[in-house]
């Protein structure tokens, strides 16, 4: 800018629509997402590398909107491709070939198959959710709660379980492969789901021997899971209700994704439960999506809480520090952090 009577003119800050168109349409990225997820596209993918044609024929689709379809996926970074159009191979990028392929334990895509089945329609109500403050998933309209229809339901029960493991894939790896074990034996995942954070740990660290521990519903899937990978040695499932029964003894527990289902009164006697459970220099693990203490930079974490408002009657997302408030509490002496995959963190309190 010109400069006049020796006064330094200071520039205008620059300011940019492209944050706000982003977010605002990022539902046609995320349904794109989804569609490839449902239709099982990376899954053909990392088969080997296909054609559109080819592409086309194997998923049944139309002409129309195929390359377009294939191409933002490309543009996203999800798919790669040589060529272009109707020359065009395309394949898996690195992270999608490893996280959405269905027949690898990897696989995260269950929680995107039902993002696409139940949350996509239920954040429709969001507005209606911050005027309420209630659930708005199938109790907003009477019908049966997600847990009593998943838990009536063997093939519900086995796409939830293992949709919750796999949204967790690559932090329960990032945790069995750079958390130091030295000191500790044993360790049971309370609320362990399909054994996923448990098979990991064995499959990284052979001087652990785990303990998943989640209702009997959720037992013979984990049992599955556990001899897919070969650690059924290594891994005891264990049925039990977290809230109603104590949790196994063991020299770590940990909880994937689970205090931030409920309210704070639920997630301190679960604290507390881990407390009792661990001996003198144990440790509690907990892996969710943390928000940072300023609660300006996680969105993911700002998000997730806001599904709970969405999935449950008192569930929220937290801080680190709102977890060391609870853990002092209880009787832990303090907290550490260790980053994980993507928006994850473990927090980690001492006894």
């Amino acid at each position: 800018m010109e400069q006049s009577a020796g006064i330094k003119v200071r520039e205008a800050k620059k300011v940019d629509p492209s944050n706000i168109m982003q977010i605002g349409m990022g539902f046609w990225a995320s349904k794109t997402l989804l569609t490839a997820v449902k239709l099982e596209l990376f899954t053909y993918l990392a088969a080997k590398p296909l054609s559109g044609e080819e592409v086309k024929r194997k998923l049944c689709l139309h002409g129309r909107g195929l390359y377009d379809f294939l191409d933002t996926l490309v543009a996203l970074g999800f798919l790669e491709k040589r060529g272009n159009k109707e020359t065009a191979l395309y394949s898996n990028a690195a992270d999608s070939d490893l996280f959405l392929d269905k027949n690898k334990m990897s696989y995260m895509g269950g929680l995107l198959e039902m993002a696409d089945n139940r949350l996509y329609p239920f954040w429709n109500f969001l507005e209606e959710g911050l005027k309420r403050g209630t659930p708005q998933n199938e109790i907003r309209t009477g019908e049966t709660s997600l847990f009593e229809e998943i838990y009536e339901n063997k093939d519900k029960t086995r796409e939830f379980v293992n949709a919750m493991s796999g949204a967790q894939a690559g932090s329960f790896i990032t945790f069995a492969t750079q958390f130091d074990f030295t000191s500790y034996r044993t360790l049971c995942d309370i609320g362990g789901a399909g054994a996923q954070l448990s098979a990991h740990v064995v499959s990284h660290n052979p001087q652990i021997k785990c303990i998943s521990f989640d209702l009997p519903q959720v037992s013979p899937i984990a049992l599955e899971n556990v001899s897919k990978m070969g650690v059924a040695n290594k891994v005891e499932v264990k049925s039990g209700d977290f809230f109603k029964d104590p949790f196994p003894k063991a020299d770590i527990i940990t909880m994937g994704n689970i205090l931030h289902d409920w309210g704070l009164d639920q997630k301190k006697m679960l604290i507390r439960k881990a407390y009792d459970a661990l001996p003198e220099g144990g440790s509690l693990v907990v892996i969710e999506n943390i928000i940072d203490d300023e609660r300006r930079e996680n969105a993911f974490g700002l998000m997730m809480s806001l599904n709970m408002l969405i999935e449950t009657t008192e569930g929220f997302d937290f801080t680190a520090a709102d977890f060391e408030e609870w853990t002092r509490e209880a009787g832990f002496t303090g907290i550490s952090v260790m980053k994980l995959a993507g928006p994850s963190s473990a927090v980690i309190a001492i006894k």
